[in-house]
């Protein structure tokens, strides 16, 4: 099985290639300009990385 099968529309294959050229263009963006590293900050995953705010197992809504 393929990740493109051919018989996609020609919308659908642009749509792909667009999205794929995005994904690119923002790694490029990142490993020229990468986010500086938090010092003394938790460790682990984003706490707000689904929009909450976790910490032992407690989630706050912002």
């Amino acid at each position: 099985m393929t990740d493109r099968p051919d018989d996609l529309p020609p919308a659908a294959r642009r749509a792909l290639e667009e999205a794929e050229a995005r994904r690119k263009e923002a790694a490029e963006a990142e490993a020229a300009n990468p986010r500086p590293v938090e010092l003394g900050g938790r460790k682990g995953p984003e706490p707000v990385r689904y929009g909450d705010w976790e910490k032992k197992g407690l989630a706050i809504d912002f």
